[in-house]
């Protein structure tokens, strides 16, 4: 796209109504917040008032095989959750297994404890002397609190300090995410079962209802080529079978909380939705059109996108505007589907070169420019088991490996907070 097509798509969304300051001071003093329940128009995301937010996030990993949100064996929810408000921060893309509820269906309805999950997964020995951290920072946690509780306990907190909570299902098999043989890329994959996945978010969505904090929730985490199953590949992985599965996952979403924003994923690890705002044909006689769902108000576009070698800015942004961000902009006359766009993952080592790189500098100043949501990956420090390796150090971590303070302040200060005050409308 040329560049000045691309100012002219960046005017005219600053041009939009927009409201800047805190909503508080125009609802109903009744009201509380999160203001909700939040809605879509156009390319915006609306409170209850009909004020526009904009989300600025990170992502707090809980999909892995203990099933428990990090980093609980170095700090409090509380101080975690506060690392965000430190940063100022409105939301945070919380990340679960549908393993988690397939554990529950298989075991009478009955969750697993933190104590068994760590055990399991560390080793009795390491598993117990997580388990005994994590309580210490975690006094209202106990042998017999189980991983859901930790879930809930997460949005009771991100509830009192003011904190959206958006939930993501990131895996089927709770493990390390992602690549292409992994077993969990696409529809009907060896640990892929629809099923099992329809049925894990409508549980969700149930539980969470009562969260408060809780505003939105995805469908699934970066679907890919199942390059582990040739045939697959070959009969399924194309727009079509995705529509067959998208359409019930948000059904499913929408009955069970009809109150929560939906976010829809693409292929390509979710770097692409090109077809969706243009309403172009998914093959088997589907389109995609916003009017043929009841809940249209509820949908939001998601994309990722990790172009961290990107030499050339007015390459990234039209590719970014090719790849989905044309939904926010009505003017496109190409554009049927008009979405809010939340880039839900993006991220970079935190160092002291790569915020200064042509990727970071241009995602930030693409996303301020349109008041595009963003969750940066990763606010985690590191993870209890990654891939084998217990304690494993997360080098892209906002946060240090024992989760005290900022991995990189100069990155922090420099890009997040700036991004934060940037994007985010209140």
């Amino acid at each position: 796209m040329h560049l000045s097509k691309l100012l002219s798509f960046t005017q005219l969304l600053l041009s939009l109504p927009l409201v800047t300051s805190s909503p508080a001071r125009y609802l109903d003093t009744r009201a509380s917040w999160p203001y909700g329940p939040l809605t879509t128009k156009g390319r915006w995301i609306l409170d209850s008032a009909g004020h526009n937010i904009t989300y600025a996030g990170a992502n707090w990993p809980g999909a892995a095989d203990t099933m428990i949100p990090e980093g609980l064996q170095y700090s409090s929810i509380a101080g975690i959750v506060g690392k965000l408000k430190e940063m100022g921060m409105n939301v945070i893309r919380l990340t679960y297994a549908i393993e988690m509820v397939d554990d529950y269906y298989a075991n009478g309805m009955k969750d697993t404890s933190i104590l068994t999950s760590f055990q399991k997964a560390l080793g009795t020995a390491n598993g117990t002397a997580v388990f005994n951290a994590v309580v210490k920072n975690n006094p209202t946690f106990s042998a017999n609190t189980t991983r859901m509780q930790v879930f809930d306990a997460i949005a009771a907190e991100c509830l009192a300090q003011e904190v959206y909570v958006h939930l993501d299902n990131h895996m089927s098999k709770a493990k390390w995410c992602c690549n292409t043989d992994d077993g969990n890329s696409w529809f009907g994959d060896t640990e892929f079962n629809v099923t099992n996945w329809l049925r894990g978010l409508h549980y969700m969505a149930t539980r969470a209802s009562g969260w408060g904090a809780l505003v939105s929730m995805s469908l699934r985490n970066e679907l890919r080529s199942p390059d582990d199953n040739a045939t697959l590949v070959a009969d399924a992985y194309n727009w079509a079978d995705w529509y067959e599965n998208v359409v019930p996952a948000m059904k499913a979403i929408n009955s069970a909380n009809p109150n929560t924003l939906i976010f829809l994923s693409g292929l390509g690890f979710d770097t692409d939705m090109s077809p969706i705002p243009t309403a172009a044909s998914l093959g088997s006689n589907y389109t995609f059109l916003k009017t043929d769902f009841a809940f249209a108000d509820k949908l939001v576009i998601e994309l990722h996108n990790y172009a961290t070698t990107a030499t050339n800015c007015t390459s990234l942004e039209a590719s970014l505007y090719t790849d989905g961000y044309n939904a926010m902009n009505p003017a496109d006359p190409s554009v049927v589907n008009v979405f809010p766009v939340v880039m839900t993952e993006w991220g970079h080592g935190q160092d002291a070169a790569t915020y200064q790189t042509v990727y970071q500098t241009c995602l930030s100043s693409y996303l301020t420019g349109i008041k595009g949501g963003w969750m940066v990956w990763v606010l985690a420090g590191g993870y209890y088991i990654r891939e084998g390796t217990q304690d494993y150090d997360e080098t892209w971590g906002l946060l240090n490996h024992n989760w005290t303070a900022f991995r990189d302040e100069a990155d922090v200060v420099s890009v997040i907070e700036p991004m934060v005050a940037g994007t985010k409308i209140f």
